[in-house]
């Protein structure tokens, strides 16, 4: 196919203040303009992270005891998905995408076209920071949002609970969503980058980033390499949090970080590896 951006990334050179990133950007212009400049691209990248991240988890599920290596993890030994469950949200993600992503998408194009993409890549303090803030933003967007949604009977039952309907969360139940959750995050998604000025690199970076979170986060495994693991301090709170959120849903509101529920006096302590075990 020919790219009419060709000719003229060809004699550009790189910008000398980010040789790490800038080479990687003029590569996704030159080789992938028609992909990744299609308003498409985001859905396509999102929903192909959520199946591609969800998929190996549900090898373990299936796989369960056969090996102890990974099931001695598992959180809620007693709770096993099955592959109906896995298929069945999977049919949800995908029929949510189909029928109300997509046209979202169609819509926006007439309302606020995507703007042309930029010539420089950001540097790699740009995108390490701007992921951060995005993080942050949407970690309190999120959590404000959550704690009313639980506490408010009406708003729980109509648009919430469908998330709730499993006390033991897998993989692909992370996108288990009622379509104004689905849409509400979906706007964040789209708004916050815009808010903060963030290259779109950044934004296709944060997209992958945080829905490996949120995978990680309903994978039902607390594993010692996951990230609430690697990150000191206990600032994530990972598997164990959110596991523990849907067996008692008035605590751990926070889909990340654990400061607001910390603050606000919602944190549940975690189930400590002994009592997994027990059970």
């Amino acid at each position: 196919m020919l790219n009419i951006a060709e000719p003229y990334l060809q004699f550009l050179p790189c910008r000398s203040s980010d040789p790490l990133l800038q080479p990687f950007w003029d590569y996704l212009l030159f080789h992938y303009m028609p992909l990744i400049s299609s308003p498409f691209f985001p859905v396509l990248l999102a929903f192909s992270s959520y199946f591609f991240f969800s998929l190996p988890f549900s090898v373990l599920d299936l796989l369960g005891e056969k090996v102890p290596l990974f099931h001695q993890y598992k959180i809620q030994p007693n709770r096993k998905p099955t592959l109906k469950m896995m298929g069945d949200n999977f049919m949800v993600t995908f029929y949510n995408h189909i029928f109300f992503v997509l046209p979202a998408v169609i819509i926006s194009i007439f309302i606020m076209p995507a703007p042309p993409l930029p010539r420089d890549a950001p540097t790699v303090y740009e995108l390490f920071i701007d992921m951060l803030a995005l993080l942050l933003l949407f970690d309190t967007q999120y959590f404000i949002w959550h704690f009313i949604h639980h506490k408010h009977p009406q708003l729980y039952r109509w648009i919430h609970a469908v998330h709730h309907e499993y006390i033991a969360p897998f993989s692909w139940s992370s996108e288990r969503l009622s379509i104004p959750e689905l849409m509400t995050v979906g706007f964040w998604s789209n708004c916050d980058p815009i808010l903060l000025n963030c290259h779109p690199l950044t934004t296709w970076c944060i997209t992958v980033f945080s829905i490996w979170m949120s995978v990680e986060d309903h994978i039902g495994y607390d594993l010692p390499w996951t990230l609430n693991h690697l990150v000191p301090l206990g600032l994530l709170g990972g598997a164990p949090a959110h596991d523990m959120h849907h067996q008692r849903p008035s605590t751990n509101y926070a889909p990340f970080f654990s400061h607001w529920d910390r603050i606000f006096g919602t944190a549940a302590p975690l189930k400590k590896k002994n009592e997994l075990k027990s059970k």
